[in-house]
């Protein structure tokens, strides 16, 4: 779960990391009087779930309060289109109108968990204000990565050496080793998945976050309910919260074959089977080991929505969940949803007897697959059928 900017600095500053002034805005008005209780020059920023924003005209440097109102009318409702966006952008709803920082260096800052070694990964760059991708492509040298075992945390020295290697004075040294200690304990504490700020800038003696990213580990939200409620539905793909709501897990592709499998691991084969036939998965959909008729149809719903999908590939293996109870489902949903696009069944392992003959007596225009690859090669001709 991803949040906005100015909830991220929020965060950020209850943990002591120091950041620049400012005010969330939902309308020019609201702008325009933040901009005035900052006094000076101020940042007007688009708040979208999205980096690249200043590419996008997104982010605007205003020289004083009088001149906010038209640049805050000329981003709120706009469709920011930015490298993380798509060409289909995103619709800014909120501003956020920060006091302009006096930057003497700009550098990068990120935590991460670090799945290769099992630890947490402090990033420390002087590269700052470049997306670290390109950083890591053409100068992997000039990203430093310092190695944090979690059972025994950040070390101040380990601190220390990160602020030096960006080249820190003594006094620049402490003032970020405070920042990436709070920074560490918000990581930890709030089961963060990324903490970036990108570009940490120096000012000064003082080293502050000038934009901040903040990504959240779903799984821990129900140790965080006050994380919970900072999530923005307008930010996610509508399918994509639906799911989330019948416990699906859905993500959006942009293909023309609709995917029901059940389980992870065989979802992402049976796109990738699906793509060896020459065929272009919709989606990546996992009913899970639960799966009941109700949450089947459901998912079919979901895909059916997608005015993408031209064909659906069904591949349940029985284990925890029951292939006649997934029959039954989608016997349920073809007859209430209506399916209109062709669509190939593979049922395997327990009930899949049962399943199989469920189907085949439904009366409903279902092909039969035997294995895998069968199934995808079949779904694939009727698409291009």
């Amino acid at each position: 779960m991803n949040v906005h900017e100015y909830q991220a600095k929020a965060l950020l500053r209850e943990y002591g990391v120091e950041v620049p002034a400012g005010k969330l805005a939902l309308t020019t008005e609201e702008a325009v009087e933040a901009a005035r209780d900052l006094t000076g020059a101020v940042v007007v920023k688009a708040q979208v779930h999205a980096g690249g924003r200043g590419k996008g005209g997104g982010i605007k440097l205003v020289p004083n309060a009088g001149a906010v109102g038209e640049v805050a009318e000329g981003i709120l409702g706009m469709q920011l289109v930015t490298p993380q966006t798509g060409a289909q952008g995103k619709r800014v709803n909120r501003l956020y109108i920060e006091a302009a920082t006096s930057i003497d260096r700009e550098l990068y800052l990120a935590l991460l968990v670090d799945r290769a070694t099992q630890k947490h990964a402090l990033l420390v760059s002087t590269e700052g204000g470049m997306e670290i991708e390109e950083v890591a492509a053409r100068t992997p040298e000039k990203i430093l990565s310092v190695q944090i075992d979690p059972l025994v945390g950040l070390g101040d020295y380990q601190a220390r050496g990160a602020g030096f290697a960006l080249g820190l004075s003594a006094k620049q040294v402490v003032s970020f080793v405070k920042l990436v200690q709070g920074l560490y304990a918000l990581f930890t504490e709030k089961d963060c998945s990324l903490a970036e700020i990108n570009p940490l800038v120096v000012s000064g003696e003082t080293v502050l976050a000038l934009d901040c990213k903040l990504g959240f580990d779903d799984n821990a939200l129900y140790r965080h309910p006050e994380i919970r409620e900072l999530r923005d539905p307008d930010e996610e793909d509508p399918r994509e919260r639906e799911a989330s709501e019948y416990d699906l897990s859905w993500v959006s592709l942009d293909g023309s074959i609709g995917c029901m499998v059940n389980g992870a691991g065989l979802a992402m084969a049976t796109m990738d089977i699906i793509k060896l036939e020459g065929g272009f998965p919709a989606n990546f959909l996992d009913v899970g080991g639960t799966a009941n008729a109700e949450r089947v149809s459901h998912a079919f719903r979901l895909i059916l929505a997608d005015e993408n999908v031209k064909g659906i590939l069904v591949n349940i293996f029985g284990g925890i969940v029951l292939c006649d109870v997934v029959a039954e489902g989608i016997i349920e949903a073809a007859k209430n949803v209506g399916v209109k696009v062709p669509m190939v069944v593979r049922l395997d392992g327990t009930n899949a007897p049962q399943g199989r003959e469920m189907l085949a007596s439904s009366g409903l225009d279902i092909t039969p697959a035997d294995g895998m690859q069968d199934a995808a090669r079949k779904i694939v001709a009727a698409v291009r059928a």
